[in-house]
């Protein structure tokens, strides 16, 4: 890597930083702990239009500014195995008419251990010609192929990849479907998940979980704590938790898909829920609660909720709304720890860890 690219990739994560920094030190005075992420070949997942001209098909993207497309020659940010399947797909596809008429978008989702699964997107529907050409492709490349066209999903072999992470001395194995949500930046994601396991070293009693996602925080901290309750709205997500919790071995976690105002609801007796008949609320006593809500933070019912537990860990990837957030808060809870990672390079966005500890009375 030269360095140019190097300077410049420490200036933008500089600024963010402090940018932050401006914002959260009117809260914490303490040292933030900064993770950086590589500046090139980090993004796990990635998404293009195809643009057809005269000469075939491109990958392209969309000019933030006219709207219109560019074509892409290359994308530095890629993961090594995205930009290897980059060139040997696009010259698949543009030596087979019946792979090329009328895709309009091409999805790569990656692993760190060397998985692939690529989506071809298409304006018309698809038939057995199509899984013909594709499946000749699939067994030439080194990735699995899903077709999508409107009301239409063909899966050629497996619409999810399999992510293997290495913590300390333990190997976990993740499940990662087509459409579901996943940290897009490996490197950094497996940094945030030592990070939030250190801070919950020597926990007590249980966890509470809110946006758990695919189980990506549940699985690393479910050895520290005896029991864990996780929430997420994604019937996908849920599902596929539960699968990786299993394949795992991790025998303590309860996952539920609901809402964080069911779940207030539900913990306070207000309603009874099917989605619980199998699980009693009264036997944890949790001691930590765990968010990572989405880029429009946390809304005044999961903060209330959340206040009732001696220590909060907020992950944001919005540090605008996370310092919102605080406001609610603050009055009960002490900021003990910051971490900022560069979960999203050569952009404004910030992906920022929180711990906050109940303040005595």
């Amino acid at each position: 890597m030269d360095s140019p690219t190097l300077n410049a990739y420490n200036d933008n994560l500089s600024k963010k930083v402090n940018g932050f920094e401006s914002k959260i030190r009117k809260f914490y005075s303490d040292n933030l702990e900064i993770h950086p992420s590589p500046p090139e070949a980090f993004r796990l997942r990635a998404e293009f239009r195809v643009f057809h001209d005269e000469t075939g098909a491109h990958y392209a993207m969309t000019d933030s500014i006219t709207k219109r497309p560019y074509i892409i020659k290359e994308f530095r940010i890629a993961g090594p195995k995205i930009q290897n399947l980059m060139p040997v797909l696009l010259s698949a596809i543009n030596g087979d008419l019946v792979l090329r008429k009328q895709l309009f978008g091409i999805e790569f989702l990656t692993t760190l251990s060397g998985e692939a699964l690529i989506t071809l997107l298409y304006h018309k529907k698809l038939d057995q010609n199509w899984e013909q050409s594709a499946s000749e492709v699939q067994d030439t490349i080194d990735a699995m192929i899903i077709g999508r066209s409107k009301k239409q999903k063909i899966t050629l072999k497996s619409d999810f990849v399999t992510e293997e992470v290495t913590l300390g001395a333990r190997k976990l194995f993740y499940r990662q479907v087509e459409t579901g949500f996943t940290q897009p930046n490996g490197q950094v994601n497996i940094k945030m998940l030592s990070w939030a396991l250190q801070q919950t070293k020597g926990s007590q009693a249980d966890l509470l979980e809110i946006y758990c996602g695919n189980g990506n925080f549940t699985l690393a901290l479910a050895d520290n704590f005896e029991k864990i309750l996780a929430v997420e709205i994604s019937k996908l997500s849920i599902k596929t938790a539960q699968h990786n919790a299993c394949v795992n071995g991790i025998k303590n976690t309860s996952f539920i898909r609901m809402s964080s105002q069911e779940l207030t609801q539900a913990i306070d007796g207000i309603r009874p829920f099917r989605r619980l008949k199998n699980i009693n609320l009264n036997e944890f006593n949790f001691s930590t609660v765990l968010v990572d809500p989405p880029r429009s933070g946390l809304d005044p019912t999961t903060i209330s909720l959340i206040l009732r537990y001696k220590k909060i860990i907020y992950f944001s990837c919005n540090p605008l709304t996370l310092v919102q957030n605080l406001i609610g808060i603050l009055p009960t809870h002490k900021i003990s720890a910051v971490a900022v990672f560069d979960q999203f390079p050569w952009t404004d966005h910030l992906e920022v860890g929180l711990v906050l500890e109940a303040q005595r009375n």
